[in-house]
C-alpha cells in the first residue's frame, strides 16, 4: 500500500511539474485508438491486412512529446520507408533474375552491402544529427521487404501496402501533434534561454551581498535562507547544452507558429546559449571562492564592498534586462548602461586596489580575494560578449525594438542623474514622462526637449555614455 502512496505521489509531482505530459499521453491514446480502427474495422482490415499493425508501430515509436520531434520522426520514417521500400523491390527483381539458385545469394549480398553503409554513414555527425533515425528505418525496411519477398510472390503489393500503412500512422501523429495542444520546442527552447538568463541574474544580484556581509546574525538569518535556493539555481545552466542542442534540431522541423517563422535563426540560439553556460562555469568557481575556507578579514570586505556590490549587481540587472528581452522579443535597450555602470565599478575598485589597501593581507587571503575578483570581472566580460551575441540574434529574428509609451504633446522625458562617490561615476535612469516620476526627489532630475537629449555643461557632450562619465548635466 505504500508503494503504491509513493507511485501516486511521483505521478502528481511529474504531472505538475509539466501538465502538459498529461495531454501528451492523451494525445498518444487517441492516435493509438485511431489507427487501432483499421485492424478493427473489417473493411479497413480486408484492405490492408496484417500490415495495418505497421500504422500502429508507426504511432508508436513517431509521436513524440514536441512538434518538432513528431514531425522530424515521421518524415525520417516516411521517407526511409519509401526509399527503402523501391529499393527492395528493385534488389528483388535483380535477384530474381538470377534463378533459383543465385536468387538468395544475391539478396544476402544487397542486404550485407546497404547494411554496412548505411550503418557507416551513422557516424557522421551531421547525419547522426537530424537523419539517424531515418537510416535506421532504412535499414530495417530494406531488409524486411528484401527477406520477406523472397517467399512472397506479390512482393510490390506488400509493399505497397507497408508503405501505406506507415504514411498514415505518421500522418495521424503528425496532425494530432500540430491541431491539438501542440508543444512546440522552438518555443521551449526560446524560454529555456530566457530561464537561464533569469538564474544567473539571481546569483549575480545577491553575490555582492552575501560576499561582503561581515556576518549572519538571527535577523538575516531569515533573509539568507530564503535567498538560497534562488543562488544555487545556475547550476542548471551547467548541463544545459544537450537539451538545448535537442531542441533546436527539432525546432528547424517544425513550421511557422506564433512569432517564429518557418526559418528562424535557432542556431544563433545555440550560440547565446554556449556563452550563457561559460557565464555558469564561471560563477560555479566564484562560488567555490565564497564559500572557501580561506577568506579575507571583515574591515579588507567593507572597503571593498561597495564596489564588488556594483559590479555584481549591474551584471545581475543586464543578465536580468536581457532575459525580459528575451521572453518579449525585444531588442535589449537598458543593458548596455548596466554593462557600463559595471565597468565604471571595475576602475573604482582598480583605484582601490591601487591604494595599498591590501598590503597587510595574508598571501593565501589575498590570492582567494584576488581570484575572486578576477572571476568576477570576467563574468562582467562574458555577459558583454552574451549582450553582442544577443543583439546578433535580435537583428536575425527580427525582434521588435522597446516603444515608448505614448506622450502628451507637451510632454518632457526625465533623465534622473544620481551621483555616486565611486571617483565621479554616475549611475543613469531614464523615466518614461513627467508622470513616472512626478513622486522622486527633483533635486537630481534634469528635463529634456522631446529629441530625449542630454548635454554635459562641462564637455558639451550629449551621448548618454558621455554623459555617464560626466559631473554636470544640464538641458540641452
Amino acid at each position: 500500500m505504500e508503494k503504491v502512496r509513493e507511485i501516486m505521489r511521483e505521478g502528481r509531482r511529474v504531472a505538475k511539474e509539466d501538465p502538459r505530459r498529461v495531454v501528451h499521453s492523451f494525445k498518444v491514446g487517441l492516435v493509438l485508438a485511431l489507427v487501432s480502427s483499421f485492424y478493427y474495422y473489417q473493411p479497413l482490415y480486408d484492405s490492408f491486412g496484417v500490415n495495418a499493425m505497421w500504422a500502429v508501430m508507426t504511432v508508436v515509436v513517431v509521436f513524440e512529446f514536441s512538434v518538432g520531434a513528431t514531425l522530424g520522426k515521421g518524415l525520417n520514417r516516411v521517407g526511409a520507408t519509401l526509399f527503402a521500400g523501391a529499393l527492395g523491390i528493385g534488389a528483388h527483381h535483380l535477384a530474381s533474375m538470377s534463378g533459383s539458385t543465385g536468387e538468395p545469394i544475391l539478396l544476402a549480398i544487397f542486404v550485407f552491402i546497404q547494411a554496412a553503409v548505411s550503418t557507416f554513414v551513422r557516424f557522421f555527425p551531421r547525419v547522426k544529427a537530424r537523419y539517424d533515425y531515418s537510416l535506421l528505418i532504412f535499414i530495417l525496411t530494406f531488409a524486411l521487404i528484401s527477406v520477406s519477398g523472397f517467399r512472397e510472390d506479390q512482393v510490390l503489393m506488400l509493399t505497397h501496402k507497408r508503405v501505406s500503412t506507415v504514411i498514415i500512422g505518421g500522418l495521424c501523429c503528425v496532425l494530432v501533434s500540430i491541431f491539438v495542444c501542440p508543444v512546440w520546442a522552438g518555443q521551449d527552447l526560446h524560454l529555456l534561454l530566457a530561464s537561464n538568463f533569469e538564474k544567473l541574474s539571481l546569483f549575480l544580484l545577491d553575490f555582492g551581498d552575501k560576499y561582503c556581509e561581515a556576518e549572519e546574525n538571527d535577523d538575516t538569518k531569515e533573509v539568507v535562507d530564503k535567498r538560497k535556493r534562488n543562488f544555487d539555481n545556475y547550476k542548471s545552466v551547467l548541463n544545459s547544452k544537450s537539451n538545448e542542442e535537442s531542441l533546436a534540431n527539432f525546432a528547424k522541423w517544425e513550421p511557422g507558429h506564433g512569432q517564429f517563422k518557418f526559418r528562424h535563426p535557432w542556431k544563433h540560439y545555440l550560440a547565446v546559449g554556449e556563452l550563457i553556460r561559460q557565464c555558469a562555469y564561471r560563477i560555479h568557481s566564484l562560488n567555490s571562492y565564497y564559500n572557501s575556507d580561506i577568506q579575507v578579514s571583515i574591515d579588507i570586505k567593507k572597503k571593498l564592498g561597495e564596489p564588488l556590490r556594483r559590479m555584481s549587481s549591474e551584471a545581475g540587472k543586464a543578465m536580468k534586462e536581457m532575459s525580459n528581452s528575451l521572453k518579449k522579443m525585444t531588442k535589449p535597450s537598458s543593458s548596455n548602461l548596466h554593462v557600463q555602470n559595471a565597468r565604471s565599478a571595475i576602475k573604482s575598485l582598480t583605484n582601490l586596489l591601487d591604494s595599498g589597501i591590501l598590503k597587510e593581507v595574508e598571501p593565501q587571503e589575498l590570492i582567494s580575494l584576488l581570484t575572486a575578483i578576477s572571476l568576477l570581472i570576467d563574468i562582467i566580460n562574458l555577459t558583454e560578449k552574451i549582450l553582442e551575441s544577443l543583439h546578433e540574434l535580435a537583428s536575425a529574428a527580427k525582434f521588435k525594438s522597446k516603444t515608448a509609451k505614448s506622450e502628451k504633446p507637451n510632454a518632457k522625458s526625465i533623465v534622473s542623474v544620481q551621483p555616486t562617490k565611486y571617483h565621479d561615476d554616475h549611475v543613469v535612469t531614464i523615466f518614461e514622462d513627467d508622470d513616472t516620476s512626478k513622486h522622486n526627489n527633483r533635486s537630481n532630475e534634469v528635463p529634456i526637449d522631446e529629441e530625449h537629449e542630454t548635454k554635459c555643461v562641462s564637455c558639451n557632450h550629449t551621448s548618454p555614455r558621455d554623459v555617464v562619465e560626466c559631473d554636470n548635466v544640464s538641458p540641452k
